[in-house]
């Protein structure tokens, strides 16, 4: 049996916040680079160089590189073989949350409800999901979604005689709803089957993957490019400013579902892909 500590949880924590909200990844920053270059429009590219600098001014001033610093989705997977000592996992996770949002000046967008809209001052609750996996390791990874984005994605339950062009379809439309609203160029997540809940929660946990790493499988990574293909061929671009470069990855999750339906989500998140993990092995 491992142990570790709640503190120890609760410190690796607020420094992923920090560090999510300020360091672009660089496997997202050299996606960036790479649209940059193939983008034909010379908006789009003066675009691209913007949001490139923007991404270079955060991590060396140690400021956000977006203002809606964002709701913090944590997803946690837990050895089997972990103990945590000293505190409660969840309440470490909230407290780590509360702190590093408060050290890095973060902006506090969570209200305590959709009724009443109070602010609750320190960006908690933040959103956990938790899976629990073999062996005596522990990784946690935050993700700081925005609004702007996280507003855009759909899900729709359809009917599996619709089939796997009706999927496209919806995609690529949710991307053409969002537009400029989702602050492009964008990464989707897609989560295809499952059920209602499950769904969505694919969608979003497809974008922890590295930017443009292709499912091992061979007919969702079929799927990824042709949904990759279609979103820049809508000509949405950079920032919404026009151009080929609309998305910089679709990556797709599956699962096994009823036989009398087929669940598809899409989950957008924009160009400041916000996130950072630490794993305890």
């Amino acid at each position: 049996m491992r142990e570790i500590s709640a503190f120890e949880i609760s410190s690796r924590v607020t420094d992923l916040c920090v560090q999510a909200c300020t360091i672009l990844p660089p496997d997202l920053v050299n996606a960036l680079k790479e649209a940059r270059e193939r983008e034909e429009s010379p908006i789009g590219r003066d675009v691209l160089s913007q949001l490139l600098e923007n991404a270079v001014l955060a991590a060396r001033e140690n400021m956000p590189a977006c203002q809606d610093t964002g709701l913090a989705v944590v997803f946690v997977e837990l050895g089997e073989s972990v103990r945590v000592t000293g505190g409660n996992l969840l309440d470490a996770i909230e407290d780590g949350v509360r702190d590093g949002y408060k050290r890095g000046y973060l902006r506090k967008s969570v209200v305590s409800s959709p009724l009443n809209r109070r602010n609750t001052s320190d960006n908690a609750p933040p959103i956990i999901h938790l899976d629990l996996i073999p062996g005596d390791s522990l990784k946690i990874s935050v993700l700081a979604k925005g609004a702007g984005a996280d507003n855009m994605s759909r899900m729709r339950m359809m009917a599996p005689a619709e089939g796997i062009e009706a999927v496209k379809e919806f995609v690529v439309g949710a991307v053409e709803q969002a537009g400029a609203s989702a602050c492009p160029p964008l990464v989707v997540g897609v989560g295809l089957g499952g059920n209602f809940e499950r769904c969505a929660l694919l969608a979003k946990k497809a974008l922890l993957r590295p930017v443009g790493q292709r499912h091992p499988g061979n007919r969702e990574a079929e799927l990824e490019s042709e949904l990759l293909e279609l979103i820049n061929a809508t000509g949405i671009g950079p920032m919404g400013m026009g151009g080929r470069i609309t998305a910089l990855a679709v990556h797709v999750e599956t699962h096994p579902c009823h036989i009398a339906s087929l669940p598809v989500a899409v989950n957008l998140q924009c160009h400041a892909h916000r996130h950072a993990s630490h794993q305890w092995e």
